[in-house]
């Protein structure tokens, strides 16, 4: 063959390579974002996973045989797709990675699982409500070499990016404070599906209601905006405002993340008349608000009023977590701190674990934790 053919035949076999689709798995179906998932949400900005072509869905994980078919019937899934285990699931389709949608209390689990069969993991928020199970999935992942990213909503805000390059190029001078508020009216006022509910009010699945549903979020900008730096220590309150809806978990959680020199106050809630999830970026020269996931404010020292703006278009990888995935998957990213990273997740883990004693003792918590 004339080396000109030959070099031609070569590159159409990398474009090729290079445009097939990852294929992965599905694990649980508990978890009510997995519907932004599987379609375009502010889940997944670039589309969700049955409609993308980056993307082959090959086999879904869920033990509740209903479950399944209720989502089968919804989104046209054939039978074949549905295993009741990993290990099955894996040995029949080979996925490069699994995305898990199940309570926080199975995550250390279905790592271990992943781990054993080569398979990455991208799961959703939190990656665990005790330190414990967070050092044991980062054994897994270690072990096995493989990724474990978490997926946060707020990641792939416009808003949060911008102040975090703003504080970044030294344009708001060094971090002071910072103010994270995440939350709704409550998961049985906003009618999450029953399921998910199931999951959210069981302090045995998910740690503390509130605290660990959207107490993660604060915990999680904060480390990505500090660089990875951990606080010095932990303090948290937490209060059942509607013990009747919510008699065993906290519908409302406030951590006071104390650093070396600043402070982050975290406000999650399921007491908000509508959904919130803004930050507020206190440097010693100016200050950076993101209202919502595109607009943010900007107010500089000696300027007389903020300007409201919308944050500039992510590019991929960093607008969704499916490109974000893929890059790391191929070495095209070093994870770092990101907000999706293992390593800023296990100090989010410790951190929520040390807010839990420290609501329940009603003392702060020193970091790190004892493990």
């Amino acid at each position: 063959m004339p080396k000109f053919f030959a070099l031609a035949l070569l590159a159409v076999c990398a474009a090729t390579a290079q445009a097939a689709p990852i294929k992965v798995g599905v694990v649980g179906l508990v978890h009510g974002h997995i519907d932004g998932f599987l379609n375009k949400s502010n889940l997944t900005p670039a589309g969700g996973i049955l409609h993308r072509p980056d993307v082959e869905l090959v086999g879904i994980v869920e033990p509740d045989q209903g479950l399944f078919d209720k989502y089968a019937a919804k989104y046209h899934l054939p039978a074949l797709m549905h295993f009741n285990t990993i290990a099955e699931m894996a040995a029949a389709t080979h996925p490069t990675a699994c995305l898990v949608f199940t309570a926080p209390d199975k995550h250390r689990r279905i790592v271990e699982e992943c781990a054993a069969a080569g398979m990455h993991v991208l799961m959703e928020k939190p990656l665990a409500f005790t330190y414990a199970d967070a050092l044991a999935i980062k054994a897994a992942a270690d072990k096995a070499h493989i990724h474990v990213l978490v997926d946060f909503e707020t990641a792939w805000y416009t808003s949060n990016t911008e102040a975090y390059h703003l504080v970044k190029d030294g344009s708001l001078g060094p971090i002071v404070k910072v103010v994270i508020r995440d939350g709704h009216e409550g998961p049985v006022k906003i009618h999450v599906g029953p399921d998910f509910l199931k999951l959210l009010i069981d302090p045995a699945q998910d740690g503390d209601g509130a605290l660990t549903d959207f107490g993660c979020y604060g915990p999680n900008l904060m480390t990505w905006l500090m660089n990875g730096e951990a606080p010095i220590s932990v303090t948290a309150v937490t209060k059942r405002l509607q013990p009747g809806l919510y008699p065993q978990v906290s519908d409302e959680a406030d951590i006071i993340l104390n650093y070396k020199n600043a402070v982050a106050i975290v406000e999650g809630s399921w007491n908000w008349p509508f959904a919130l999830k803004q930050m507020d970026v206190y440097g010693v020269t100016g200050y950076a608000k993101a209202i919502d996931p595109n607009r943010i404010e900007v107010r500089k020292q000696g300027e007389a009023a903020g300007v409201i703006s919308n944050g500039h278009p992510l590019q991929a990888p960093d607008d969704d977590p499916i490109h974000y995935m893929e890059a790391v998957l191929a070495g095209q990213i070093e994870e770092g701190t990101s907000l999706s990273s293992l390593k800023n997740n296990i100090l989010v883990a410790e951190i929520l674990d040390a807010a839990r004693q420290s609501a329940t003792t009603g003392k702060t918590v020193t970091l790190p934790l004892a493990h």
